[in-house]
Formats: structure tokens, sequence, C-alpha cells
């Protein structure tokens, strides 16, 4: 007999004593020389094989997960009550240790059976079984457990049983009443599991839920779960196959499956049909979806999703996916032979093939520098929205809204610690039809930094940008009612070269290429003096060197000098700003009031309005901006001229929590020429409320009495007559079951800028919780200038750990006159999920 130390065993003795001995293994079992005595006389410690407590492991785990597959490819698009994020697990090393701990540990002699009893625990590998008795019959090499058998796997699978019987090779056994939870809240049940062959285990009368138990009945059936007469675990193909299923909401039955298949959660990734969805639409009728998901390889997979349609067809619909070591690339192709062109008679759809190709990507160089692409390229502008398929917007909003361009790009990216740089290019395919006046950039160019040490004591920072576009065609907005009306303002108008005047019209783009390099430094530094005063001086500089091709379309040159046109534009900046805060502190909380001055020193705007306005349109003067040395949004305009900006911000805090913040203020053109005077292309800055020597009156407020309220209102006065000129003010609040909130808006008429009439209207929204996990919402808008509804929304949902079913349905009003009735549309989605095995949509 050759003996050799094997593994260190521990018996839990009655008192708590724990004694521990050193077994021997010959061949599978061996008896041991007894250390010491226990309850029963004939008790002695034995060893036991690795493998067999193994064996006895694996059928447990494989019950825990017989019934957690979801195909991989499927993207769910609603969310869940958040989890608690799943702690990372580290798993013990394969050492080969197991300890054992009973009351009792008995060997039969005669019978050949080694037996432990009460409170019967198994150690192994970061796995621990518990049961009430254990017995290994050496002669039959059969393991069988019983009594509140407990398994907890080490990544939190717990598994509960009353019998389990195996043999030690794993080939054959069974498992009587196994009820499982596991690590990401799932569970089932079955009476019986039954293993043969080595490959295949079949669970009896097996239970599947994603729900959480009722806290208050746990006997109570959950939210939904899914019975199978017989659920089949393939091993080798590692599928799962339910038979005779039913699913139950409530412990009522709604759905009868006869057969259904799934991979079993081994399988990350696994081909086969996802969740069909299902749409309506009057172009093309009824229309069912059915995605089939191919695992070609571990790093690709494809999609293909054949949307079957009563009136028009069957749409074809793939996606190749491609994950490489340093980032991934997907390719979308659709297509479709109408039946019924006819149906898009007199539009772009009118055609007998209509198809696209969609493709994205992104890698990463290293950990600061990525580069990627975007593209897209259709048969026809309207494919989209005629078969809705904006791939990468939210599907309920392209029920309604499309974008007007569909950008094709490609970048390059990188982000540093106090750097940033960023190139593309930029090909946009129109969605509305004018190609022709939608710009191809190429490309555009951003990198700033601020340096890490100090420059004269502050800091300095710079950035620049270059911009190169193409546009073939002019593109004008009208901006008097007979111009719109009589279509004046088109390139295709019969007198387009005498119609299109800047009384007229706009130019939100120029024909031809425009290339513009700007430059910017900037330096600046803050000192507090001992009366607590702050004084920030800076200074700046920036150069723009432009190169403007403008082509001589009709009535371009009343806006732009037509043909190549080069400029240089340099603007020096010094100032400073002053800030003095007063704080005055009583015992129900703190004021804080603080005058701001600044004075900014400059030269005109050199070719203020003489040159393309691409990415400067935006002029909105309120509070936000200003304090802003350049309040313009974009590089192609620069403020110029002497400038002060004057105004005083008071903030109370209040012990108890809520805050009000006020601000007030004034911009004062002190010399030199008013950039926001100059007219433009597109006569930015005109009504904004700068183009005064002195400016409108800007102000706001915001009250925060608790988290449950915020009120906040802006404002812009007429600085020679006080009246409002741009208004808003919104209010919310939010309770534990319930919030709203209202938002109203009055702006003044701009002719200039082409809004010919006064804007006012109201947006409510709100939400209630009207029971556990149901919500209803609503909102509505309402023009207040015509008296009408713009559009309301109603939804109602149901959302909790395991399950969502929400309904939404919009309706949008569109106008032609006052009087004229209405033209509506309407769009609804409805979303039903089941974590872990389903979701659809159906729209409408």
């Amino acid at each position: 007999m050759c003996w050799r130390p094997h593994r260190l065993f521990g018996l839990v003795v009655p008192g708590g004593r724990v004694v521990a001995v050193r077994a021997a293994l010959q061949g599978s079992w061996s008896v041991l020389q007894r250390r010491t005595v226990v309850r029963r006389e004939s008790a002695v410690v034995t060893g036991v094989r690795k493998a067999v407590f193994s064996a006895a492991i694996g059928l447990l785990l494989f019950g825990a997960l017989g019934l957690v597959a979801t195909p991989p490819a499927f993207a769910q698009s609603f969310t869940y009550n958040p989890r608690p994020p799943k702690p990372v697990t580290q798993r013990p090393a394969n050492d080969g240790q197991m300890l054992v701990q009973a009351n009792e540990v008995d060997y039969d002699y005669n019978n050949s059976r080694v037996s432990a009893v009460g409170n019967v625990q198994l150690y192994y590998n970061g796995t621990s079984v518990e049961a009430d008795k254990v017995i290994y019959d050496q002669k039959t090499k059969r393991l069988h457990a019983e009594g509140n058998i407990r398994m907890t796997d080490v990544d939190g699978k717990i598994t509960y049983a009353d019998v389990l019987d195996l043999s030690d090779d794993y080939r054959d056994g069974f498992v009587d009443s196994l009820h499982v939870d596991t690590a990401d809240a799932t569970r089932m049940a079955a009476t019986r599991a039954d293993r043969s062959n080595g490959n295949y285990t079949v669970f009896e009368n097996g239970v599947y839920t994603a729900c959480a138990p009722c806290k208050d009945d746990p006997k109570k059936p959950p939210l939904w779960q899914v019975k199978g007469m017989r659920i089949i675990h393939d091993q080798i193909d590692k599928m799962l196959y339910f038979e005779n299923a039913q699913l139950e909401f409530f412990g009522v039955p709604l759905a009868y499956i006869p057969y259904f298949s799934a991979p079993d959660p081994t399988v990350k990734r696994k081909s086969g049909f996802l969740t069909p969805n299902i749409s309506s639409n009057s172009t093309y009728g009824y229309a069912i979806e059915v995605p089939y998901y191919w695992a070609i390889a571990p790093d690709y997979d494809a999609t293909f999703n054949p949307r079957f349609m009563t009136q028009q067809g069957v749409l074809m619909q793939a996606e190749f996916r491609q994950r490489l070591m340093d980032g991934s690339y997907q390719i979308r192709a659709y297509g479709i032979d109408q039946l019924d062109p006819g149906a898009f008679a007199g539009q772009a759809g009118d055609k007998q093939f209509r198809g696209g190709l969609e493709t994205k990507g992104e890698f990463a160089l290293n950990d600061k520098w990525v580069w990627g692409w975007e593209g897209i390229a259709l048969s026809d502008y309207m494919l989209l929205s005629d078969y809705r398929l904006a791939a990468y917007k939210d599907p309920f909003q392209s029920f309604l809204t499309l974008p007007t361009e569909a950008p094709s790009q490609l970048y390059l990216t990188g982000v540093g610690n106090r750097s940033y740089f960023d190139a593309r290019t930029i090909y946009y395919e129109s969605l509305s039809g004018s190609q022709s006046q939608v710009p191809v950039i190429w490309p555009v160019v951003d990198y700033s930094n601020v340096i890490n040490h100090p420059v004269l004591g502050g800091e300095v920072s710079y950035k620049t940008n270059f911009t190169n576009l193409t546009r073939s065609d002019a593109v004008f907005d009208a901006i008097n009612p007979v111009a719109a009306a009589n279509g004046a303002c088109l390139l295709n108008s019969a007198d387009s070269a005498q119609s299109i005047v800047r009384q007229n019209c706009l130019m939100r783009g120029m024909p031809g290429t425009y290339t513009r390099l700007t430059g910017e430094a900037d330096w600046r530094r803050s000192f507090t003096d001992s009366a607590g005063e702050i004084w920030t001086p800076f200074a700046s500089v920036r150069a723009d060197a432009v190169n403007a091709d403008i082509s001589n379309q009709p009535g371009v040159a009343s806006f732009l000098p037509v043909g190549d046109t080069q400029a240089l534009r340099v603007m020096p900046t010094v100032g400073m700003e002053y800030r003095y805060p007063f704080i005055n502190v009583q015992p129900w909380g703190s004021t804080t009031i603080e005058p701001i001055a600044q004075v900014i020193i400059r030269p005109n705007e050199s070719y203020a309005g003489k040159l393309p306005n691409e990415d400067s349109q935006s002029m909105v003067f309120d509070t936000s901006n200003l304090f802003e040395v350049d309040k313009f949004s974009g590089y192609d305009r620069v403020e110029g001229g002497g400038r002060a900006n004057a105004g005083v911000q008071a903030t109370t805090q209040f012990d108890r929590g809520g805050s009000i913040t006020a601000v007030f203020g004034q911009s004062y053109q002190l010399f030199g020429m008013n950039s926001y005077a100059v007219q433009d292309v597109t006569n930015t800055g005109v009504d904004s409320g700068l183009q005064t020597p002195k400016s409108d009156y800007v102000a706001s407020l915001a009250y925060s009495p608790n988290r449950t309220y915020t009120i906040s209102t802006r404002a812009r006065f007429d600085q020679a007559t006080g009246n409002i000129e741009r208004f808003e003010t919104e209010a919310s609040a939010h309770f534990d079951r319930w919030s709203v909130s209202v938002l109203y808006g009055d702006y003044a008429a701009q002719p200039d800028l082409g809004f010919l009439t006064r804007r006012e209207g109201v947006l409510v929204s709100g939400s209630v919780k009207v029971a556990n996990n149901w919500v209803a919402q609503g909102a509505a808008r309402w023009d207040l200038v015509a008296n009408q509804i713009n559009q309301y929304v109603v939804g109602a949902g149901y959302v909790d750990d395991c399950f969502v079913l929400a309904a939404n349905y919009v309706t949008s009003f569109s106008y032609a006159t006052t009087t004229s009735p209405p033209i509506l549309g309407h769009a609804f989605m409805l979303q039903i999920g089941l974590r872990t095995l389903a979701n659809t949509n159906a729209q409408n």
C-alpha cells in the first residue's frame, strides 16, 4: 500500500469543536487511521474523490443555468428599473483542496459506503454545497445527497434541491425538487432533472422567470413566468429546447407555445430567430419583421431582417458587424422591389427598385487617439422616411420627424489632459431633395490646448480652426410674407435675379468654395486685493485668413462679391474684468451681491458683413453670454470695437436648503463700429438687442426652495421703451408620485431674421405614478398667437425589474391658415419586453 498526503478535512463535532486530520488516498477511497473518536464509536474520517463532488456541482450548475438564455444579438430598446451592479468575483485558484464539515462521518465496511450526516458542508474551489446527508457508494460509484440541499457557486448562483443522485463519471443522474436563484436575478424550478448519455439533461415541469418573488407573499405567482412540460439541455450543441410551454401573467396563461429553443447561458452568441416587430403605414400597409441573427464567428456576426408588407412586398435588410482588437465596424444594407410604386406617385419614391447602404466604425490608435467613419448612400432621399429606416435615430422619434440631412464623414479625434484635436470631412446626404444646396466640408479641423505652466503668472490657451466647404447652389430664406408667398427667394423662380435681394431674402448658404483658417491665443490672470476686489486682466489675439470663391448665381451679387476674394482679418484684444463680492450672513442663510464690470478694447471688425457666414448664424443675447468677450457663436463673425459689459449678480443660500440667483446687466458700445449693427448675409446680430450703442437689458432669476420646486425666468427688455423683446419662464415640481413642468415663451417679431410675427406659446408636460411601477404621462404645446394646439402627447407604461409595457400616442397639427382645418399627423408605438427573453415593438 502506497500512502501519500492528500487533503485536510475538518469535522464539526457536537459542541462546536473542529478536529483536523490528514487524509491519505488509495484508489477511489481509502480508510484513514482514526485520529479521534466522534459521537458514534464506529465513525471514522474518509477521503472523498474530487471528481465525484465536481460531478455533483456540475449537475446543479446546469440546473441553475437552464433557462437564462437570450439571443445575444438582440438590442433592447427599453430600460428596466436599475439594478445594483454585479460585484466582480475573484475566482479562487484550483488548488485541489476540499473541506468537508459534518456532525458525523461514518464508514460502512460491509457495504463500502461513506456517509456524512448532519449539517454537511462541502467547500471546493469557491463553491459550497450544504445538505442534511451525503452518501458515496464505492461499489456502484454513485453519490447521493438528500435533505435541504443548497449550493452556492462563485458567481452567486444559489441552487436548492431535495434529492441529488448521480454517477461519479457524471454520465447519468437526477435531481429532485430543483429551485435556482441566479446572480442576475433570474429564477427557475423543476420537479426533477435527469441526465443521460453524458450530454442530455431533461428538466421535468420546469418554470422560469426573471421577476422577483412577492415580498409579502413569496408563494404568489410572479408577474410573468414560462412553464414547460419538458426543458431539454443539449450540452454538445449548447441549446435549450422547450416543449409544451406557456407564458403566464400573474399565474394566468396568456400564450401557448408548443415548441421553441434558445441557446444555453454558457453561449454568449448563438444563431437563431429574434423577436418579430410589427408596424403599419398608409403607403406600405401592415408589416412584420422577422429578424434572424447569424453568429458567424467569435468576432463577427450578421442580422437579416426582412420586412413583409401587404402593399409593397418584401423589404430586405441585412447588417454585418465585426469587432477587432482596437475597434469595431458595421455595414447595413436594405433594398426593395416595390409592388406598387404608384403609391408614391409624384414623389421621389415612384420607382421600381429602392435601396440604401449605411456603415460606421471606430478604432483606437492608442489611449488618446481614435479614428472612425460613418456613411450613407440612398437611391432616393425619401427612402428613410417612406419606410422609417432612420437606423441611428430613436425609432419613436422617427415617426414624425427625420433629420434634414444624413452625414457621411471620416474623422480623427485626440483628447489629452489639457488639449483636444478633431479633424473630419463631412458629406451630407440631403433628405429634403435639395442636394445641390447642402455643403460638402473638406475638411474641418479643430485644435485647442491649455499650456500647463503659467506665463506672466497667468494661464495661456490657444485654439485653431480650419474649415473648407463647397456648395453648388445658394440657399435663400424669405423674410417678408409677399416674398414667401410668391417664392421670390427660390433660385428657379421666374424673376429670381430681380427678386432675390436683401429686402426679400437672407442667404443661408453661399454657392462656391469657402476656406478659412483661424488661430487665437488667450492669456488671463486673476488678482484679489486686500479689500476683496477681484481683478482679471486678459489679452488675446485672433487672426483669420479667408479665401472665398463665390459663384455668380441669380441674386448672389446682392449679398456677396462674386468671384475670388481673399481677406486677412486680425483682432487683438485687451481687457479687464472687475468683481467685488459683498457677503451678508444671517441666521437663516447668506447673501452674496457681486457687481461685475468688464471693459474690452479692440479695433473694428474687418470685412464686417462682406464675407460668408456659415457657422455664426445663431445669436441669442441673454445673461448667459453677457460677459463673453465675443458673443458670436462661431468663427465666421468676430466682435469688434470697444465694449463694456456691466451687471450685478446676487445669490442667496438658505441654511435649510434652497437658493435664489438673480442676474441683471447691459452691454455698451464704447467706440468704433458695432459689429451687431452690421447686416451680413444672414442679418446675424440685427434685432439681437446688441445693435444699439446701449444694448437691451437682460435679466434672469432662478429660485429653487428645495429639490421639489424649481422656477427660472429669462428676459430681454428694450433699452428705450422697456418693452419685453424676449421672455421665457419655466417652472417644475417633482414629487414622489408625480411631476409637472410648464414652459412659457414670448418672443417679439424679428422681421430682419425672418420672424415676421410675434411668437407666444406654452408647453405643458407632466407624469404621475398611478400605482407601483405604473406611470402615465402627457404633454401639449399651445400656440397662443394662433390660439391653436401644435402637438400633444399621451402615454402610459409599466416598468419594473423584469417587464416593460409602454404605449405612446402623438398628434401634430399643421395649419395652412388660421381659418383652415388642421392637417393631422399621428404616431403610435407599443413596447412589450420580458427581461432575458423577448422585446417587441408595434408602430403605426
